[in-house]
């Protein structure tokens, strides 16, 4: 996992929407963009139960496909997404939500410092390798 989240080689998942399929799972993706800055901070998935649970709380909250239960963002490292918005694409078959962070970051891994990084898209393809944004 470390290569994968750390290092400069591209090893992408296509095939991660055909092991959600094959579970069977109701989900949606979920774009989480912050509200102020527009950036791009993560892609999950939510069911029924997460959007419910985020309309009720006011807290991104979504359906995790690895672990198979609700993942309400920030439970464990104290780092939510207060939302400001949820929009609905023209299909209806995905969600955007706007949000605020409370807290350090948004992804799991942490930057040279130990902090959780603010986004999960920490690094950029180029010439087929990945560099660090940071």
């Amino acid at each position: 996992m470390k290569e994968l989240e750390e290092g400069n080689e591209l090893q992408l998942d296509f095939a991660k929407l055909q092991k959600i399929a094959h579970t069977g799972l109701p989900v949606l993706p979920v774009v989480v963009q912050d509200a102020d800055s527009r950036e791009v901070l993560l892609v999950a998935y939510s069911n029924r139960e997460a959007l419910e649970h985020s309309l009720k709380t006011s807290i991104a909250t979504f359906w995790s496909t690895s672990r198979n239960e609700l993942w309400v963002k920030g439970a464990t490292s104290g780092d939510t997404l207060q939302l400001v918005d949820i929009r609905v694409n023209c299909e209806q078959n995905s969600l955007l939500y706007l949000v605020r962070m409370v807290g350090g970051g948004v992804c799991h891994t942490k930057d040279a410092n130990g902090k959780n990084r603010k986004t999960c898209y920490y690094r950029s393809l180029k010439d087929g390798k990945l560099k660090f944004r940071e």
